[in-house]
C-alpha cells in the first residue's frame, strides 16, 4: 500500500513566452530530488498554466510505501 502526496511548484513569470527558465529547471530537479532523499517516488506531474499566460505552476504527485 501507498501513501501519496502532492505538492504545487509556482514557477517564474512567464511575460509573453511558454518556455522553462533553467532556473525553474533547477527548481523542479532540487524538490524531486529532495522529496527522492526523504523516500518519495514521483508518480506523475502536469503544468498549470493561468489564463492570462502570467505565470504557472508544477502539480507533482509523489508516492511512499506504507510498511506495516
Amino acid at each position: 500500500m501507498y501513501t501519496y502526496k502532492s505538492e504545487i511548484l509556482t514557477v517564474s513569470a512567464k511575460w509573453f513566452s511558454d518556455k522553462a527558465s533553467p532556473a525553474d529547471a533547477a527548481e523542479l530537479d532540487g524538490l524531486i530530488n529532495a522529496r527522492a532523499a526523504e523516500g518519495w517516488e514521483l508518480v506523475t506531474y502536469d503544468y498549470m498554466a493561468t489564463s492570462l499566460q502570467v505565470k504557472g505552476a508544477f502539480i507533482l504527485t509523489f508516492r511512499k510505501e506504507v510498511r506495516e
